[in-house]
């Protein structure tokens, strides 16, 4: 039951004789290490932890994830104080802020609380209430960027205040 040369060369040409042999189906390229918690969970106490964290529920207490992203979907509600290097807020925050690196509002997202960061991104329609504490990035690591980050915080500072003013 041997084939002969010619018909296996003739079948290893035709690329359609064998489409996973050579092209493999493509998966995910690599999965992102992110909780969720969804829209009906409801969660009281203190959570913490060392990866991304998405809240489309709602949680009272307080969030700890210094080296992290924390995002806050359009149906999160957070009652709660928020530690984290990284802040999104598209849903409705009630607490303070210590951002080691960015906090981000949205403009469908709300704030009311205090934040402590390095850079703040403030869209037109979010809602701010409270206070804003720009720290000086480390000019040790990227000189550069750190003057920016100064740059951006000066022309988000003011709409960041206009927006606590007209609140």
């Amino acid at each position: 039951m041997l084939q002969s040369s010619d018909s296996y060369n003739a079948k290893s040409s035709s690329p359609a004789s064998n489409p996973n042999s050579y092209n493999p189906v493509k998966t995910v390229t690599a999965p992102v290490e992110q909780a969720t918690i969804g829209r009906n969970l409801r969660i009281k106490g203190e959570i913490s932890g060392s990866e991304a964290l998405y809240i489309d529920g709602s949680i009272e207490g307080k969030i700890t994830m210094p080296e992290s992203r924390v995002t806050i979907g359009r149906n999160g509600k957070v009652d709660a104080s928020i530690t984290a290097r990284e802040v999104v807020i598209m849903g409705k925050v009630t607490g303070n802020i210590e951002c080691s690196d960015r906090v981000d509002i949205r403009s469908e997202g709300s704030l009311v609380g205090d934040v402590s960061t390095s850079r703040i991104s403030v869209e037109d329609g979010a809602l701010l209430k409270g206070g804003i504490q720009v720290r000086s990035g480390d000019q040790k690591q990227n000189q550069p960027h750190s003057s920016k980050a100064a740059d951006a915080a000066k022309h988000d500072a003011p709409k960041s205040i206009a927006a606590t003013a007209g609140a």
